[in-house]
């Protein structure tokens, strides 16, 4: 069974705010097995039009883990608590 991840592009407009998600996500993270790859390390554009803001990248045993976790109630309050706060562009990519 193949791997999956979720990578994430944020754009935070309140920082300070954004910690009550950080707290919720990693928790939803947690309890579902996600590993962190990446949390908003520096980013580098080597190439194209692309300005990241805060990349996360997750990643998951397999595509129904990813699912289930972006699903959850403990993902759930962690949307929540971002709403008015930051911008999230969020796609589920299989492994290999």
């Amino acid at each position: 069974m193949p791997s999956a991840y979720i990578l994430a592009n944020v754009d935070v407009k309140d920082p300070a705010a954004y910690e009550e998600y950080k707290r919720l996500s990693t928790i939803a993270m947690k309890a579902h097995g996600a590993e962190v790859c990446v949390r908003g390390g520096k980013t580098e554009v080597l190439e194209g039009d692309w300005t990241p803001n805060r990349v996360v990248l997750l990643k998951f045993p397999s595509v129904e883990a990813a699912k289930a976790f972006n699903d959850s109630p403990e993902y759930s309050a962690a949307r929540k608590a971002r709403e008015g706060i930051a911008v999230m562009r969020m796609v589920l990519i299989e492994g290999v």
